[in-house]
């Protein structure tokens, strides 16, 4: 029998006793409040991990690398240097619980990772105009009526003459269309309000920064627009989420793009409802 017991390495505070939610947590729920359940309830330890997820992160954090050097007021690092981070990242995941495709492994994301990397290093994203204020900022402020502070982690805050700039770094199988990037948006529409105080007489500009998991990858950059209605709404759903999380309203929602590679597949299965 699947045990729903909280395990003590992997536990995380119940909905009542946390004193903060976050966008990830939020977007969980939205896509599976069963997964939510088991990951923030029960506590149940993630017993694989897919490798785009993997991969995306150590991408993110070769990207980090390269505005913290240039945060310190360094030259900006060389391939060698992000390609390391990448590789670092790696060294330090547990490959034995990576779920990677039929046609995947570690060895053979490598170049693709390598060639994403090139075409950060020259596109308009890694060449900052203006004063880099955070890399990887974690921010935390009230920002919804009635429920706990907002915890957000925003990937790049750049202040220049006239504007605060808000990135929030994605890696993409393919390119973004605008339609995408808009329907993406809710994140980077909640994290605005914990942003404005750091520059509240200056223009807000939120964006996505994109880079493509293809054969000849690109990087593009996607505003989200700061429109007061979307915001507002956003913050509606959010509380009406948090309401149902709440209420312990927890079901499954099968997909056959994410079922696939949960981590919590096997106590999905075993659950009685």
């Amino acid at each position: 029998m699947i045990s729903l017991q909280p395990q003590p390495r992997a536990a995380s505070p119940p909905p009542a006793e946390r004193d903060y939610i976050s966008y990830s947590a939020i977007s969980m729920y939205q896509s599976c409040p069963l997964k939510y359940f088991f990951r923030y309830v029960a506590g149940l330890p993630e017993r694989t991990v897919a490798a785009a997820l993997v991969f995306g992160s150590a991408i993110h954090r070769s990207v980090e690398h390269h505005f913290t050097e240039l945060l310190a007021g360094n030259e900006p690092p060389t391939l060698e240097a992000l390609t390391g981070e990448y590789d670092r990242h790696w060294q330090e995941t547990d490959v034995s619980v990576v779920k990677f495709g039929k046609d995947d492994d570690r060895e053979s994301l490598g170049p693709l990772a390598q060639r994403m990397l090139a075409a950060f290093q020259t596109s308009s994203l890694a060449k900052v105009e203006g004063h880099i204020l955070g890399v990887e900022e974690q921010l935390r402020g009230p920002v919804i009526a009635g429920t706990p502070d907002l915890l957000g982690r925003v990937d790049l805050l750049v202040e220049t003459t006239n504007e605060l700039i808000v990135t929030d770094l994605k890696t993409a199988r393919s390119r973004w269309s605008a339609e995408q990037a808009a329907d993406s948006g809710a994140q980077l529409l909640l994290y605005s309000e914990l942003a404005r105080p750091l520059a509240p007489r200056k223009k807000l500009r939120l964006q996505f920064a994109v880079i493509t998991k293809s054969r000849e990858p690109c990087v593009e950059l996607h505003d989200v627009p700061v429109d007061r209605r979307q915001i507002d709404r956003t913050k509606r759903i959010v509380e009406k989420i948090w309401r149902a999380i709440e209420s312990s309203i927890y079901y499954p929602a099968p997909s056959p793009m994410q079922c696939p590679t949960c981590p919590f597949r096997t106590p999905c299965r075993a659950w009685a409802g």
